[in-house]
């Protein structure tokens, strides 16, 4: 076996995924970002506008304009770009009374090339038969920063009907599936979707009138897989998934395994459109897909507190929180507070000062924090409510403003404080208008204050932060804690943060462990043991002890010093909160785990009866 194939073995044993929780995702709609190559031919490309007046019409945005702004980006700290898919598309104007073309880059034609419109010359369209394009230099250029590149996939459909057909798909340029002579059944014919309560329906039916993909035919299923595989090859650092509740469980769960067989280091986050930690089915998808989810539910609780469509505002904010216990790992769902399906915050009749607050709170709060691009430049156009498509305006406009501050100092904080990345999140004061929360994880913690109501003094108890006065990252407000108690005069409009940070877990091999599921009750300590020196060698008192994150979920970084590259065994205890109760372990066979030779992994486990 050769040394490369080791690796990957080891990789695939270990089971990880990148941790993306220190990050910030920048989603950005392409072809409306920024023109870098203005003078591309475009002779008779009705499918253009370069005026920027038809909203239905490609404006010019390219991933060589991407590059360009890539300064830009990496000034407010931004770790990683979404942007839209970039999959060669359709050439074509739906047929309708407003004609529309595929700008959104979500009609693929070949999984397999890259849209030409999105490159500098027409040739790198067959960006597998090089590695020179635009493309290549930016993931370059990306890593060298120290970003990621997140690569958006849709798995679920191709094209709708267009002048040129319907649901034509090629293979690098070769035809192979046409809905309307499908003879090897590539696409299912079920008309479209009529009840979106029926999940037979959902998976099956089509959305929009979009050529829909048959997941149970093979020569599918292979088909998107290589191609996917092809772009992993190319230094793709994680997948967006698009339309995941339109497809089975079963397929998902092959697919990332697929996936993960390509780059065991593969992050992937999928869209449940609407998600709620109250839907059965989309907690079911994050927990068991191989892939978390954008959290809608806590999308909406953040839009209807800040635009004033709940009255109860921040507890309708914290209610999406209390349910965090659902999903195995609520740290690492995709939290969001717009997109490109929606009508922007600022649409809504949020003030640019309320849209800073939500910054505030979307970068603090539990889970991975995603922009949608502009923000930072209160961009928004509200002709029609500000929805589809004037929620996709060109951007105009990248001087320094507050929202660009904001985003820079809270996303340069998240880098460094465990707290922020995967700690809890506990509430300390919530009303309509006010919200305090702590992030805490082992010595680490983060004090967020954010009001969006009138001037008042706050009298806050049970903080779980040391003794002392702490200046407010954002503003040069003094907080001083004494006993677990706080009083402070919060002004107007006003949102504060109060930072400690832990120091960082140095070993040969880091492993962050999680279990979900323990039967633990408050006070309750879970640790865990095993048969190297690092977990105690079965000795209770030298057990590794982990950090409660909610109910369900318990965390911990394990430095693995002597036992890097070698096989443990372990399993998990359970210390009681009350007097002279007894240990209880799992009744479970030991688990056996190789702890990769360098660098970290993530471990994810259940309680065992």
């Amino acid at each position: 076996m050769s040394e490369q194939m080791e690796e990957v073995d080891l990789g695939i044993m270990a089971g990880s995924d990148a941790e993306f929780r220190s990050e910030t995702i920048y989603f950005v709609v392409l072809d409306r970002f920024s023109v870098g190559n203005a003078k591309k031919s475009r002779e008779k490309d009705e499918m253009f506008d370069a005026s920027h007046q038809e909203w239905g019409k490609y404006w010019g945005g390219d991933l060589q304009g991407l590059y360009d702004k890539l300064p830009y980006l990496r000034s407010m700290g931004i770790g990683a770009i979404w942007t839209t898919p970039l999959f060669e598309q359709v050439e074509s104007m739906t047929i309708g009374d407003n004609p529309s073309a595929p700008v959104h880059g979500y009609w693929t034609k070949d999984f397999k090339r890259i849209n030409p419109r999105w490159v500098n010359d027409p040739t790198q369209k067959n960006f597998f038969e090089r590695n020179d394009t635009i493309l290549d230099q930016l993931i370059e250029e990306m890593h060298s920063r120290g970003m990621r590149f997140v690569l958006d996939i849709v798995c679920n459909h191709s094209s709708p009907a267009t002048a040129q057909g319907k649901g034509k798909l090629y293979d690098n340029g070769k035809l192979v599936a046409d809905f309307d002579n499908d003879k090897d059944h590539w696409y299912h014919h079920y008309g479209d979707t009529l009840d979106w309560a029926d999940e037979w329906q959902v998976q099956n039916c089509e959305l929009c009138g979009l050529a829909t993909f048959n997941e149970n035919n093979i020569l599918y299923r292979n088909y998107i897989k290589d191609a996917i595989k092809l772009w992993i090859s190319k230094g793709i650092d994680a997948l967006r998934v698009d339309t995941v509740k339109h497809m089975p469980l079963w397929f998902w769960q092959e697919f990332n395994a697929d996936m993960e067989s390509a780059n065991p280091n593969l992050f992937r986050f999928g869209e449940w459109i609407y998600s709620h930690p109250e839907n059965e089915s989309s907690v079911t998808f994050a927990n068991k897909a191989g892939m978390t989810i954008l959290d809608f539910g806590l999308c909406e609780a953040i839009r209807n507190c800040m635009s004033g469509a709940a009255d109860d505002g921040f507890h309708t904010v914290q209610h999406i929180l209390d349910l965090d216990h659902k999903y195995s790992c609520a740290t690492e769902l995709v939290t969001f507070f717009e997109n490109h399906d929606m009508p922007r915050l600022q649409s809504l009749g949020v003030s640019d000062r309320l849209l800073e607050l939500s910054l505030v709170l979307l970068l603090t709060t539990r889970g991975i924090p995603c922009l949608y691009y502009g923000c930072e430049q209160y961009l928004h156009n509200d002709t029609d409510g500000g929805n589809d498509p004037y929620n996709r305006p060109m951007m105009e406009k990248w001087g320094k403003t507050e929202a660009m501050r904001i985003i820079g100092i809270l996303s340069h904080e998240r880098k460094k404080n465990t707290a922020l990345q995967w700690g809890a999140q506990l509430p300390k004061w919530v009303d309509a208008d006010c919200y305090v929360f702590e992030r805490k994880y082992k010595h680490a913690r983060c004090l967020v204050i954010i009001n969006k109501g009138p001037q008042r003094t706050l009298d806050l108890e049970h903080l779980d932060f040391p003794d002392g006065s702490r200046t407010c990252i954002l503003t040069d407000t003094v907080i001083t804690i004494e006993g677990g108690k706080a009083s402070l005069e919060v002004p107007e409009m006003a949102a504060m943060v109060f930072v400690k940070r832990d120091t960082p877990v140095r070993a040969n091999t880091v492993i962050r462990l999680q279990v979900n599921g323990a039967p633990t009750q408050p006070g309750d300590r879970l640790l865990v043991i095993g048969d190297c020196p690092e977990l105690g060698e079965w000795d209770l008192r030298r057990a590794f002890e982990l950090e409660c994150i909610n109910s369900n979920t318990w965390f911990g970084e394990i430095p693995f010093n002597e036992s890097s590259g070698k096989a443990i065994g372990y399993k998990f205890v359970i210390f009681p909160g009350q007097e002279n109760s007894p240990p209880q372990r799992e009744l479970i066979t030991v688990r056996r785990r190789l702890v990769t030779p360098e660098d970290s992994a993530k471990w994810r486990d259940r309680w065992e009866e």
